[in-house]
């Protein structure tokens, strides 16, 4: 039987009274939320929400669709961490017992990571990914241009280099506007493209592009990355906006209990 909290602990700093609130589609649908560890307010879409399943279980709630009050947090995995050893997540929920992985962040970045690739396997049935060293360059030379580069993870580092000197050559300066996208190893980008020894791709225009990049920038975020485009061969830097509706309505929603969850 579970234990309720009624009281913080005295050596606890208060959390706000609207620390707990309905999904991203309920109530206060575009209002911003509270952030358990940094106590600031924000964007819903920049954050991860989480649940309290019928059988005590905090579960993260990627599309912040599951029902009950749910607690949020940053969405980056340092401030995961943070929650899970602070006990934030019991005190939101003011269940002493409510168990919460202790590789939350683990579970959650493996659940980007598929949604990531749910979103390449979008995109190519959108006619929006081109695969192939020689196809990928001539993209990239092309009027139109591309609008990512891809490496598998196990690229060699020559054809990243030859690549970018392309992208270099088509763009100048323009560069960094360009992501890189290098989280998914060969053997990942064949599965969610259904094809054999995928090594460099490109991402053009189309009606899978903008969900693709959204769900790439929602992972590198929460790696601890940036939220911008990036530039060819760097990590990426500056600022971004709010990630689009379409990473939480396309997203996961990572759960290890019943559909139904209470707060």
């Amino acid at each position: 039987m579970s234990t309720t909290m009624q009281d913080e602990p005295q050596d606890a700093d208060p959390l706000p009274p609207d620390v707990l609130d309905a999904g991203a589609g309920r109530g206060r649908a575009h209002a911003e939320r509270t952030c358990l560890v940094t106590r600031e307010a924000g964007s819903p879409e920049r954050m991860i929400r989480f649940a309290l399943s019928p059988d005590n279980q905090v579960v993260p709630d990627l599309r912040a669709r599951l029902p009950g009050r749910g607690a949020w947090v940053t969405a980056t995995r340092a401030a995961v961490q943070e929650a899970v050893r602070k006990r934030l997540f019991q005190r939101a929920f003011r269940q002493k017992d409510a168990h919460v992985a202790p590789d939350l962040a683990d579970v959650i970045e493996a659940g980007l990571r598929e949604d990531l690739r749910q979103g390449f396997s979008l995109a190519n049935k959108a006619g929006c990914v081109v695969t192939g060293f020689t196809k990928v360059e001539s993209a990239v030379d092309s009027p139109t241009g591309v609008k990512a580069l891809v490496h598998a993870s196990d690229a060699s580092p020559d054809g990243r280099r030859k690549l970018a000197q392309a992208l270099r050559r088509r763009y100048g300066d323009a560069i960094s506007r360009i992501p890189v996208i290098d989280d998914l190893s060969g053997e990942e980008l064949d599965m969610a493209l259904g094809r054999d020894h995928v090594i460099h791709a490109a991402l053009v225009a189309g009606a899978g592009t903008a969900g693709l990049l959204a769900r790439w920038r929602r992972l590198h975020v929460f790696r601890g990355g940036t939220a911008t485009s990036g530039s060819a061969g760097t990590e990426p830097t500056g600022s971004d906006a709010a990630l689009p509706d379409a990473v939480q309505d396309g997203g996961p929603s990572l759960r290890t209990g019943p559909p139904e969850a209470g707060g």
